[in-house]
Parts: C-alpha cells; sequence; structure tokens
C-alpha cells in the first residue's frame, strides 16, 4: 500500500486517460499464445468470435462484479457483517460461497469522506476475481500501473471523482500473495433502498476505487 506521496503511476496518458480502457502495453507470451488460439478456433468454425465477446463481457461486467456488489450491499445494511469484511475479507466473502485461489487473501479496504482508496497491480494484473470477475483491459494496461500510483488523485480527476484535499488518497498494491477490494461509500438518498437495489447501483470500476457509487437518478422508490 502507499499513499499518494509515495508510490504513484499515472492511469493513463494522455489519450489513454480519455479512453479508460486504452491498452498499449505489449502482450504477454501467454496473451499471444491466447491470441493465437482463439483465431485459429474462429479460423476453424469452432467458436464464434461473437458468442465468444460475450462470454467474456458477461464474467468481466455482469456475473463477476455482482458478486462484489453484493457483498458491498450487504456491507452497507449490516453493520456487524461490514465489521467482518473489514476485519477479515476472505471469510466475510466465504460466508456468500464467493472462494477461489485468487481471493484466498483478499483485503477490503472502505472509501469514508476522510480517506479515498484506490487499487493497482504495479507488477502484472493481480485481482480478486472470484468478486470482481475478469480484470478490465486497463487494468492491466502499463499507463494505469504506472499512473495510479505516481498521481493518483489526477488520475480519478480525469476519471471524474474529485477527492477533496482535505482527504487522503491511499493506493493499494494487489500481489500473488493479496488482492485488495474497495468498499465504496453509500451515496446519500439511498436509505430506503433494499440490498438488491442497493447492489444494483455498485460498480466493478468503483469497487476498484476509480469510481463512485451514485443514488438512482430517479431517487428511491419507497
Amino acid at each position: 500500500m502507499s499513499h499518494e506521496h509515495e508510490h504513484h503511476h499515472h492511469h493513463h496518458d494522455d489519450d489513454d486517460v480519455q479512453e479508460h480502457r486504452a491498452h498499449d502495453a505489449p502482450l504477454t507470451d501467454v496473451e499471444l499464445r491466447v491470441r493465437a488460439l482463439e483465431s485459429l478456433l474462429v479460423d476453424k468454425g469452432l467458436v464464434d468470435p461473437k458468442a465468444l465477446d460475450a462470454l467474456i463481457d458477461t464474467y468481466e461486467t455482469k456475473v463477476g462484479p455482482r458478486n462484489g456488489a453484493r457483498v458491498v450491499a450487504h456491507a452497507w445494511v449490516d453493520p456487524d457483517y461490514k465489521r467482518r469484511l473489514l476485519e477479515d475479507g476472505t471469510a466475510a466473502v466465504a460466508e456468500f460461497g464467493f472462494v477461489g485461489r485468487q481471493s484466498e487473501k483478499l483485503v477490503v479496504v472502505e472509501n469514508t469522506p476522510a480517506v479515498h482508496n484506490v487499487v493497482v497491480c504495479t507488477l502484472c494484473s493481480c485481482y480478486p476475481w472470484a468478486v470482481l470477475g475478469l480484470p478490465p483491459v486497463w487494468y492491466k494496461s502499463a499507463p494505469y500501473r504506472a499512473r495510479a500510483v505516481i498521481d493518483p488523485r489526477g488520475v480519478l480527476q480525469e476519471l471524474g471523482v474529485e477527492v477533496p484535499q482535505t482527504a487522503e488518497v491511499r493506493v493499494w498494491d494487489s500481489t500473488a500473495e493479496i488482492r485488495y477490494m474497495v468498499l465504496p461509500e453509500r451515496p446519500p438518498g439511498t436509505e430506503k433502498l433494499g440490498e438488491e437495489e442497493l447492489a444494483a447501483l455498485v460498480t466493478r470500476d468503483a469497487m476498484i476505487g476509480v469510481a463512485t457509487v451514485a443514488a438512482p437518478a430517479g431517487g428511491t422508490r419507497r
């Protein structure tokens, strides 16, 4: 973990910042092999590229992040569970049945008016798959891995997250041994929403720390 003045990177350079999922880092050997295998299967008609894209999108933006969103929403409405989550993230998410090699050592850090947390993996792309699904492309990119540590406050501002100067920005560096997830602040105006409704508001990016959770545009429904 590092504070904003210690361990900084920039989330994206120039156009990369505006294109949240820009990825200009060279592909690894494994990624090259996966691309080659994918191309071969598509060429032979064994895999429908549209179906493959849909499957990846499901696990990247829907199924995985929904697990984490359920955890966040439950922590918002159950103080005892929130305490357990912050004390031992691994055990707390296991109560939902979300277990796996990628979350064996999970630490959950809480955003508050005084502290805003951001998660990065400076060496590769370590990520809590069990609760957040597949890591987004931009999370694995060199610009994000660098800029999120060098200038986290600037990165957040470019992404539309204004952190008050009175608040501290903390950067948490995930590794193969320990993964991090952010418990976002519960937005005001959601006091009457149920747990499922709250979970629907929580995004993957908010659980990485590069976004905040907003109340429904139409207000509460109760």
